[in-house]
């Protein structure tokens, strides 16, 4: 049974009753009031006010500080109060009274509650909807592109047919002019045939005589053809150096196929890292670099390794979890959830390998929704994390100033 508090003291103006409760060293405080009821617990004492006359309980505030707690309560008329509080003993009608505070306090709760839940809403609403806004920008840039590129190209082939056009006119007509020579040589040696020149008739015989010589000696001149051969060739096979009753062979073929992926990726960028060293071809000297970047605080050089290494090999989970952390250090939280989304879908399945990495995921996408001040979301990302990881202290701690974040907001 509570312990009743009788050493408080109040005063008043005509507007306002001030309060005042000593805590004798209490930790916890509840302070629950309405128009007509006022109760201040701290275990194991307890003090009810039954209001004279009605207050204002949305213009009243409490504040505890000092081992005292100070209530402000606002009067609804303007007067001075003969007592603080009513003298009944009805214990009916006290219990009445508390009744329909605690409905009126439930209420109100109700009632902030859904108005928080509609503003995260909105604020999920309007978030969504910006990202759709610069998914249409992106698509409609890229768009633009595309039609200026094809323009561009359109101009270029009609340019060159134009030119083939010209091009085959000037062969047709040399070819003409050419036919239109001849035909003319011809009537000439015609006429000349009908006229007996005899002289005339040598001279073309004799240019006959010497294009037909000019012609066997180009043909002796010319060389042999080469003589023609097969060239055996013999590939050595590759070896898995696994004995054949312990090989795995989906395994062997899951690498081999990761191994073609990743020369495809670095064939097709091969123009763009040709100035590269050697070491900086492998995704792992990358992800070692950026992790040194990081550690140093260097977050925009951190940032360029990985995605460097991501365009080398995009099947490492832990290259898109580094650089969502790098994200969330540079406040792109958008981006950071994408990049732990996408570790996590390559982080499948779940087995005890991947467990820290997995959670590692979790909490970055988590810490991301908590910046965004989306704490329900981030919530369940840390509890996710912390399901995976159970003991670990400092994920726990996280994860309650996150429900202490989101219930001091409900109060």
């Amino acid at each position: 049974m509570p312990l009743l508090v009788t050493d408080h003291s109040w005063t008043q103006t005509e507007s306002m009753v001030f309060i005042s409760v000593p805590l004798k060293g209490a930790k916890k405080v509840d302070i629950m009031s309405s128009d007509e009821y006022l109760k201040v617990h701290f275990p194991p004492f307890l003090l009810e006010v039954f209001p004279s006359e009605l207050v204002d309980d949305d213009q009243s505030s409490a504040k505890i500080g000092n081992g005292v707690a100070i209530i402000n309560l606002s009067k609804r008329t303007n007067k001075l109060w003969e007592h603080l509080s009513i003298s009944t003993y009805d214990k009916e009608k006290k219990k009445e009274i508390r009744e329909r505070a605690l409905s009126n306090m439930q209420e109100k709760l109700a009632a902030q509650a859904k108005n928080r839940s509609e503003k995260r809403q909105n604020e999920k609403r309007y978030t969504v909807k910006t990202m759709m806004n610069i998914e249409s920008e992106e698509k409609d840039r890229i768009q633009k592109m595309k039609d200026a590129e094809r323009e561009r190209t359109t101009a270029e082939l009609e340019a060159w047919q134009l030119k083939e056009k010209k091009k085959a006119d000037e062969e047709a007509r040399l070819k003409l002019q050419s036919r239109s020579n001849h035909l003319n040589k011809a009537k000439s040696v015609k006429h000349t045939r009908e006229n007996g020149g005899s002289d005339e008739r040598k001279v073309i015989f004799d240019k006959r005589d010497v294009r037909e010589a000019e012609r066997k000696k180009k043909q002796v001149d010319l060389p042999a053809p080469r003589v023609s051969g097969n060239i055996q060739v013999s590939f050595t096979p590759r070896v898995f150096p696994t004995a054949l009753r312990e090989s795995r062979v989906e395994e062997e073929e899951e690498w081999l196929k990761k191994q073609a992926e990743a020369r495809r990726v670095i064939n097709a960028d091969i123009e763009e890292l040709e100035d590269l060293r050697e070491e900086e071809r492998n995704p792992d000297w990358l992800k070692e670099k950026g992790n040194k970047c990081f550690a140093a605080g260097n977050y925009l050089s951190a940032l360029n390794a990985y995605n460097l290494a991501i365009r080398l090999n995009r099947k490492i989970p832990a290259l898109y979890s580094n650089r969502a952390a790098c994200h969330l250090k540079l406040r792109n939280f958008h981006k950071a959830i994408e990049d732990s989304s996408q570790a996590l879908e390559l982080l499948t399945p779940a087995v005890c390998a991947n467990a820290a990495a997995r959670a590692r995921a979790h909490v970055r996408r988590g810490s991301a929704f908590c910046q965004l001040q989306l704490y329900a979301e981030g919530l369940q990302e840390y509890q996710t994390a912390l399901r995976i990881e159970p003991n670990n202290e400092s994920l726990q701690a996280d994860t309650q100033k996150i429900r202490d974040i989101i219930q001091g907001s409900a109060e």
